[in-house]
């Protein structure tokens, strides 16, 4: 099933997604639901981010090319995590696909994509096992986990580096039949593919992260947990499109502005 969320008059609803035509649905995904019977053009609706997170994950240096390439980039030598490491993300942050990521007027020229698998979780889940671990989770979608790499230096929590408003983009829908093991990412820019690498080659994987988690918090039903990326990212500037592939999900595209 592809699940999306859209504006329907004034109020953010869930639908189901059938080819090009969105089927509306009363309730939600993680609770009770029934289809309604409308359907209208896919093009007709204006999508949301599939879900807004209750809290909202994102694992660090979690493929071993971008290892790589933070070390160069600052001048270190390259350690690998032993560990998964784990971080949070803002809300305020989230975009929908087809909508514009902003750079404010005074961010610097290192503003970068990062294309990422998003973990959507279905069900509460505490003490998970990696051999249970993908029980909780409800799909899959795609995050752009865009980056200002100079703020990124600086701010101790990465508070505008990663959090400025439109610097995640997540979309277009929820994917709930998914073989991790098949998908590739591949990132875009204006058309040009720019990164490409097997989705599910990380240091440490979905089940692992989220057995890992689960030994301290609680996750809930609509929590995201935004797995990492692969490779050396380019600047992104005003005027420019962004699209992230996943095979067999979808892709998630969005235009770059800068404030003027």
């Amino acid at each position: 099933m592809r699940w999306i969320r859209f504006e329907e008059n004034e109020t953010a609803s869930f639908g189901l997604v059938e080819g090009e035509t969105v089927e509306s649905v009363t309730g939600s995904p993680f609770d009770r639901w029934e289809k309604t019977g409308i359907k209208r053009p896919m093009a007709a609706v204006r999508l949301l981010p599939p879900v807004m997170p209750r809290t909202f994950y994102a694992c660090g240096l979690n493929y071993g090319g971008h290892l790589k390439e933070v070390a160069i980039a600052t001048g270190t030598p390259m350690k690998a995590p032993t560990t998964p490491d784990i971080g949070y993300r803002a809300t305020n942050a989230l975009i929908a696909h087809g909508e514009t990521i902003v750079i404010p007027r005074d961010a610097g020229e290192k503003v970068q994509y990062e294309g990422e698998l998003v973990v959507v979780i279905g069900k509460k889940a505490k003490h998970l096992t990696v051999e249970n671990a993908l029980s909780c989770v409800f799909g899959y979608t795609i995050g752009n986990d865009v980056s200002e790499r100079s703020w990124q230096g600086k701010d101790r929590t990465f508070w505008r580096a990663k959090n400025t408003d439109t610097f995640k983009p997540m979309g277009p829908w929820i994917e709930t039949d998914v073989d991790l093991d098949a998908l590739v990412t591949t990132v875009r820019l204006n058309g040009k593919a720019m990164i490409e690498f097997p989705t599910n080659a990380m240091l440490f994987g979905v089940a692992t992260y989220l057995a890992t988690m689960t030994r301290y918090l609680t996750l809930h039903p609509g929590d995201v947990v935004w797995m990492g990326t692969d490779g050396d990212p380019a600047n992104i500037k005003h005027g420019d499109i962004v699209e992230v592939e996943i095979s067999g999900i979808g892709v998630l595209r969005n235009p770059v502005r800068r404030e003027s």
